[in-house]
């Protein structure tokens, strides 16, 4: 094979699917890790929510409403 203008070319091209390849990978981490993020938010807002509702019930009996 010769290394003129289109080997070398070849080279980069391969060069950059790899990278490619690699980014492809790491995005696809990045939106699993994403939605696992997301999932621990809204358990978290579910909680907080439940959690003000047990309390708010509690200080209307000790406090009631005027």
């Amino acid at each position: 094979m010769s290394d003129g203008p289109d080997s070398l070319i070849m080279v980069y091209l391969r060069r950059l699917d790899e990278r490619m390849d690699r980014v492809t990978a790491d995005v696809q981490e990045v939106k699993a890790r994403m939605t696992s993020v997301e999932q621990q938010v809204a358990n978290l807002a579910a909680t907080q929510a439940s959690q003000y509702a047990i309390l708010s019930t509690r200080l209307d009996l000790v406090e009631p409403a005027r």
